[in-house]
């Protein structure tokens, strides 16, 4: 004879909290942080609210939340480059300074270390670039994410799920 699995009944039906799916909507309190420190961090402010599946986090880090009960709260270590992938030399790009002055302020200075908004080719959203370098003509940006390659910690503390 097997094992018995009335344990399981018993803890199953003692839990009534929801359980992170694929498309879960959550509303929660999370932390992303490299080497360098913290990226995002929520839970000095509101919450976030957010789908799975919709590209609003990494797959990696979405993959962490699954099977989740709403009100945990738990840290995870992710290895270099799992969280936002390796870091891509062709992400790096020099972009005129003629147009970035069509773009927004023909008069911006650019620093290293900027972050820039750019419209993404549709105008339905933006991306963002890190100034690296600039020249004359142009300006060098970043537009890995910022934690391409590193090992990230994240943070989660589930308030809602539906």
């Amino acid at each position: 004879m097997g094992p018995s699995l009335s344990g399981l009944f018993i803890l199953s039906s003692t839990s009534t909290a929801p359980v992170v799916t694929a498309g879960s909507f959550l509303t929660l309190h999370y932390r992303l942080a490299g080497p360098a420190g913290d990226i995002i961090n929520t839970f000095q402010d509101k919450p976030a609210t957010l789908s799975l599946g919709t590209g609003e986090l990494s797959p990696a880090v979405e993959q962490r939340l699954i099977g989740m009960q709403e009100g945990a709260h738990a840290t995870f270590e992710l290895p270099a480059g799992d969280a936002f992938g390796d870091r891509n030399p062709e992400m790096q790009q020099w972009v005129a300074r003629k147009l970035l002055a069509q773009m927004g302020d023909p008069d911006e200075q650019y620093a290293v270390g900027d972050v820039v908004q750019f419209p993404t080719p549709d105008g339905t959203g933006s991306y963002a670039g890190a100034v690296i370098e600039s020249n004359e003509t142009a300006v060098r940006f970043d537009f890995n994410h910022p934690l391409a390659g590193q090992p990230v910690t994240f943070e989660v503390k589930l308030i809602g799920v539906l």
